[in-house]
């Protein structure tokens, strides 16, 4: 036991100078070789740790020699671009001047949800509030407000607003979401009622199609279908083009 207790004291502290060395980059923004590296190297040292018959040396000098490895390419990464892009990737503009980018989000194998989910965790719950979306090569996503969202906020300024609400997606790819038509108490052929305004004969040429709360309705078409966005009140009879 106390053989153990020695050997997982030991790894424990080769394993933190290691993470150590690498930077505080590697624990906090992983890139795909850099997590390689951290978990064969996590897996090396828990090995050593528990088997008692396997000197510590088959482990210690697998890490040594991977940590130097890591130390090479990132230096190789920071003189040679191509040897960078080949090992982060590139960067991904998911969302420009307000229009999402299919093309990037199918590449990045992202959907409508999941670019969602990144948005609100930017604090940017309206879609239409967003003028740039950059996908980092770490995973991150990085937001830009439009101007008309920035700060400083009403709260700074002392004025009394509304409660929030949350928009609804009811078209995602063509297909109608029937549960949040419910929700809302609409049905398929209100929202084709809707789409008729700006002449969208049919769901399968949309791309997404958001409702917000003020009743405003963001459409925007899938790109072989010409990739147009409208932003209209579904309150009136008029549509509008954006």
């Amino acid at each position: 036991m106390l053989v153990l207790f020695c050997r997982a004291i030991i790894l424990y502290a080769v394993l933190f100078g290691v993470l150590r060395l690498m930077g505080k980059r590697q624990i906090s923004q992983l890139q795909p070789f850099d997590l390689a590296v951290t978990l064969i190297i996590a897996d090396l040292a828990s090995q050593s740790a528990s088997d008692t018959d396997k000197p510590m040396l088959y482990s210690i000098v697998p890490i040594l020699a991977l940590f130097l490895v890591q130390r090479l390419v990132s230096y190789l990464s920071l003189k040679l671009p191509k040897v960078r892009h080949f090992l982060t990737g590139n960067t991904l503009i998911m969302i420009k001047k307000g229009v999402v980018m299919e093309d990037a989000m199918r590449s990045a194998r992202y959907g409508i949800e999941d670019l969602l989910e990144q948005l609100r965790g930017k604090e940017a719950f309206v879609l239409s509030d967003v003028e740039y979306a950059i996908l980092e090569t770490n995973g991150d996503l990085s937001v830009l407000k439009k101007a008309y969202a920035q700060t400083p906020t009403v709260g700074d300024m002392g004025i009394k607003t509304a409660d929030e609400e949350l928009s609804y997606m009811l078209i995602c790819d063509g297909e109608a979401d029937k549960n949040v038509l419910e929700r809302i108490s609409k049905d398929e052929r209100w929202l084709q009622k809707q789409l008729d305004k700006v002449g969208i004969k049919e769901k399968k040429q949309v791309f997404f199609a958001f409702l917000n709360k003020d009743g405003m309705m963001h459409v925007q078409m899938k790109k072989r279908f010409g990739g147009r966005i409208w932003f209209f009140d579904t309150k009136d009879g008029g549509g509008g083009k954006k």
